[in-house]
């Protein structure tokens, strides 16, 4: 599991990310069996037949099965995979990342789990469900038979791990009509402000009320035209693997590239992440969250480097992964470079 990837290109936003999911044990365990094989839906339009889900598994043996023992490095070059042939499955899903250019971490990694989850789900036609509105009157009741549509859909081991649910609430301010939607996520995607110190006031400012206004309006279907509202984001189900991305990256009003927040984010490391507060609907287990990996973003834009932090499952100890090169690092180095963390990985 400590080897380093290739760089072919500008690829450390690709190999930051396959060092995360390299780290999630689920996932990693799942593909070092055959069992996928079984799951693979070769009739999917949305996906590929299972070419990219092999491709992963692919690499995913030639990073543990064939990797040097751990124990007793301190820096570490024994062995180096070039993930070309990996590399060319996922342009052909996602022709975007053609070439050798740079792009954004999280945005691969998100085209890459749903191409997987694509290639491995278990629906093989996917019947039409239109999504119903909730008045909130019947949450328990209407959450659940949300998430029943939602796996009629779409059910696969990308579901199963990373996949929660929350609630969305919009409250128009002219009649008091009110909206419920319970949807799937698989990323929280957390904003930063001039207030967020620690990974927990960034998760305020997510779950924070929001005036909807002006061309923000949202339409009423009571009152048939757009109103004032407010909008409301609760976690409702969190899932078992919980991947956080800190949105550091600020966009222009014409969607382009504008500036980067470098401000120091303090996360857990070593101490579970507590959601128990904040989380609305209990399950089996408590929402209690232990740090992984962790994707970084060093510099600025254009000119930036993606490097992976992981925890290894054999020796306990913390690695971080620059492309082709692999050293053990400690709790320190965590913390110390918290104002580059970009993607976090936490798993209950």
């Amino acid at each position: 599991g400590v080897v380093g990837l290739r760089n072919l290109g500008n690829t450390c936003f690709l190999n930051s990310s396959l060092q995360c999911l390299s780290a999630t044990i689920p996932l990693t365990d799942y593909f070092l069996g055959y069992d996928y094989r079984s799951e693979i839906n070769q009739h999917n339009v949305l996906g590929t037949g299972g070419k990219l889900a092999t491709a992963y598994a692919e690499l995913m043996k030639e990073l543990w099965l064939q990797a040097a023992p751990v124990s007793g490095y301190t820096k570490i070059s024994a062995r180096v995979v070039k993930p070309t042939r990996f590399k060319s499955s996922l342009e052909s899903f996602a022709p975007q990342f053609l070439g050798t250019s740079q792009h954004d971490a999280q945005e691969l990694l998100s085209f890459l789990l749903d191409g997987i989850h694509e290639d491995l789900n278990r629906i093989p036609k996917k019947p039409y469900i239109e999504d119903r509105d909730c008045d909130g009157t019947h949450d328990e009741r209407d959450a659940i038979e949300a998430w029943k549509n939602y796996l009629r859909r779409d059910k696969s081991l990308v579901v199963d791990i990373f996949q929660g649910q929350l609630r969305n609430t919009l409250t128009c301010l002219t009649c008091r009509h009110v909206n419920v939607r319970f949807e799937p996520f698989m990323y929280l995607s957390l904003p930063l402000n001039d207030d967020s110190h620690t990974l927990d006031d960034c998760l305020r400012l997510y779950l924070a009320e929001e005036r909807l206004v002006r061309e923000n309006q949202w339409y009423c279907s009571v009152c048939q035209t757009h109103r004032d509202a407010t909008k409301k984001t609760d976690l409702w189900i969190v899932p078992a693997i919980l991947i956080v991305h800190l949105k550091r990256f600020k966009f222009n009003e014409y969607g382009q590239l504008g500036s980067k927040n470098n401000a120091c984010i303090r996360y857990p490391v070593g101490d579970s992440w507590d959601l128990s507060g904040v989380v609305c609907s209990r399950g089996s287990e408590e929402p209690l969250y232990d740090l992984y990996a962790v994707s970084n973003h060093v510099g600025d834009l254009g000119g930036g480097h993606y490097t992976a932090y992981s925890l290894n499952r054999f020796d306990d100890h913390w690695y971080e992964f620059n492309d082709t090169t692999c050293r053990k690092i400690d709790d320190r180095t965590l913390q110390g470079n918290s104002s580059s963390a970009y993607l976090l990985f936490y798993n209950r």
